[in-house]
């Protein structure tokens, strides 16, 4: 197995750990920020619930079971999404940028944008770089993954007056069975467009720990370092992208149920709303204020969730490069 191939396995097996830790860490706080998201009430109506009046709405009709709801699809949807992302980020670093550890200075060029043409690796990444991996590597773990959003997302914004799905299975099949395979793509095209987020997040990540490594004199990075870099990328990244979030979760919660009439033909099914039309209605019936329900829960998610997903990225990639160096 050459070294490249070994890189992006341990790539892969590092994010797929780093989102499994997270997601587990911070399920409480997702099911909260869902269902701010989904809520149809503006601020200052009779039936809005804030954070902390959701919270506690949550823990009276649901127990504390309540704030795990929809942790199965979760973990099944961030083991490949990280996977699937640290694989292709590192694989375009690693095919045009600098080498990883282990590999000869001389196996990897990269197009530098001057009269010279193709430059040593030793090289700084550039930021053209960093933002074409973050962004394609968005959007390959968006695309194969959204399925599993779309469960997540049902499953945290159920009504109790609606039968609760048992488990990830029952909900896939009860979603097909009710609106066909499209409902599985509800809430792409917004999800796609919040691509920007990881383009502000990963290039920022790296050039923080960049400056922190010249800082600490080129020695490895303390847990703590990673950490700040990642919470201070993550929280500028969240606030930057943050209504593209409550767009695609009213998407996903739009049902398009398959209607039988009285002689039992199938009736055309009600049109759902685009992302322009919903967008409209948020900014109409709720204000600018709309589109950033549950931006502050968000960020106490979001923050610790992407901290502990990278610093547990970067534990296991020197583990994993330790044991194959032995």
């Amino acid at each position: 197995m050459s070294s490249g191939t070994k890189w992006t396995a341990n790539s892969m097996i590092a994010g797929a750990g780093g989102g499994l830790v997270a997601s587990i860490a911070t399920c409480p706080l997702d099911v909260v920020k869902t269902k701010l998201q989904a809520q149809r009430a503006a601020r200052g109506q009779a039936d809005y619930l804030g954070v902390w009046a959701m919270l506690r709405n949550i823990i009276q009709h649901d127990g504390l079971r309540g704030l795990y709801r929809g942790l199965g699809p979760t973990i099944l949807g961030y083991l490949p999404t990280w996977a699937i992302y640290f694989a292709v980020y590192d694989g375009i670093k690693t095919r045009f940028g600098q080498p990883p550890i282990g590999m000869e200075s001389n196996e990897r060029l990269y197009p530098a944008p001057s009269a010279k043409g193709y430059q040593p690796v030793i090289r700084e990444h550039p930021w053209t770089l960093h933002i074409l991996s973050a962004m394609t590597a968005g959007a390959s773990s968006t695309i194969c993954t959204n399925p599993f959003w779309v469960i997540k997302t049902r499953f945290m914004t159920q009504s109790r007056t609606e039968v609760r799905y048992r488990h990830t299975l029952d909900a896939a099949t009860t979603i097909y069975r009710n609106e066909g395979i499209r409902a599985f793509y509800r809430g792409l095209l917004p999800s796609l467009l919040g691509i920007a987020h990881v383009a502000v997040q990963f290039p920022l990540y790296e050039q923080l720990k960049l400056m922190a490594q010249r800082h600490n004199h080129n020695k490895p990075l303390p847990s703590y370092t990673i950490l700040l870099c990642s919470a201070v990328a993550k929280m500028t990244a969240s606030v930057a992208t943050y209504p593209h979030e409550v767009v695609r979760t009213r998407l996903q919660t739009q049902r398009r149920l398959i209607a039988v009439g009285a002689d039992g033909a199938l009736l055309p099914p009600r049109k759902r709303s685009g992302i322009v039309r919903t967008t409209k209605k948020i900014v109409h019936f709720e204000g600018w204020r709309g589109l950033y329900k549950g931006l502050s829960i968000n960020l106490i998610r979001t923050v610790p969730n992407s901290a502990v997903t990278m610093l547990t990225y970067e534990l296991l990639m020197k583990k994993l490069s330790t044991l194959r160096t032995e």
